[in-house]
């Protein structure tokens, strides 16, 4: 994260933070002693954050008029004046979230048709109970692709975009792509060893985003990916029912469990980096 500004004006950074999220930056504020600081959580939103800024100082009120004017002027076709809910979804994704949601559909496709038997024998992470495919690496990233039931499909892929989505929001496609395959592939290891080949599914992903967004919202409630706390007392929940006989599915618990730790990991460390990225700016 980058600092953009730093003031003690309370009501000037609540307008400034509201006329930059609406024009599509994301944007966060945090408290320094008795400031206030102005953070860009992405940097590709640089160059076009100072401008907007530069604009909105000049002239506060006319900044929010123009952006209003323009709102007003291209009206939806939504009877209610909002966007539809395809424009709402895809404005929480980015190209990594759309194009692997999209793999896990086809590859979900392919496992209702007569080529089932070969999908599963390519992306299952091996072809025996003892050994890793080190000659085929990308078989221990494969098996989250993988989904055995419709209910399995629709809840990995739900909680894909709305993690996931927010994730590449505010980090960006790169680490988005890092937190997939760290989190994938130490889940899909650990279960492996508990239980051989014969698995499959997102979820480990999933959870290692959950731990992710824990750790680097914690305590900050104006950031992207901060859950209300019912929602991580359901999924914490959701992870120990699985390691009772009170479900009615097969659940793969290690991969659970291991793409939580892989998360929680991961997000301790971009939480230490955003910490030193900080540090280096107030110095």
């Amino acid at each position: 994260m980058q600092k953009l500004l730093t003031t003690r004006d309370a009501v000037m950074m609540k307008r400034l933070h509201d006329y930059l999220q609406r024009r599509g930056i994301p944007v966060t504020v945090s408290e320094h002693g008795n400031q206030l600081e102005l953070w860009l959580v992405q940097s590709s939103y640089k160059a076009l954050a100072k401008d907007l800024i530069n604009e909105f100082k000049a002239d506060p009120s006319g900044a929010e008029a123009e952006l209003q004017a323009q709102t007003s002027a291209h009206p939806t076709h939504q009877g209610s004046g909002g966007p539809s809910l395809a424009q709402q979804l895809l404005q929480q994704a980015g190209l990594v979230t759309i194009v692997f949601a999209v793999l896990v559909s086809l590859v979900f496709l392919g496992l209702n048709t007569p080529l089932a038997e070969g999908i599963f024998a390519q992306l299952r992470i091996s072809d025996t109970f003892t050994e890793l495919p080190w000659h085929q690496p990308w078989r221990l990233l494969t098996p989250a692709l993988l989904h055995f039931s419709l209910l399995h499909f629709l809840f990995n892929v739900f909680w894909w975009w709305y993690l996931g989505g927010r994730f590449e929001r505010t980090y960006g496609s790169v680490y988005l792509v890092l937190a997939l395959v760290a989190c994938a592939v130490f889940s899909n290891v650990m279960q492996f060893w508990v239980s051989g080949p014969y698995f499959g599914g997102l979820s480990g992903v999933v959870y290692g985003l959950f731990g992710i967004a824990v750790i680097v919202a914690w305590q900050r409630p104006q950031h992207p990916l901060y859950l209300p706390i019912g929602l991580i007392g359901f999924m914490l929940v959701w992870l120990l029912l699985g390691y009772t006989d009170l479900l009615w599915v097969s659940v793969a618990n290690t991969a659970h469990s291991a793409g939580l730790i892989a998360g929680l990991i991961f997000g301790l460390a971009l939480r230490l980096i955003e910490y030193s990225k900080k540090r280096t700016t107030t110095k």
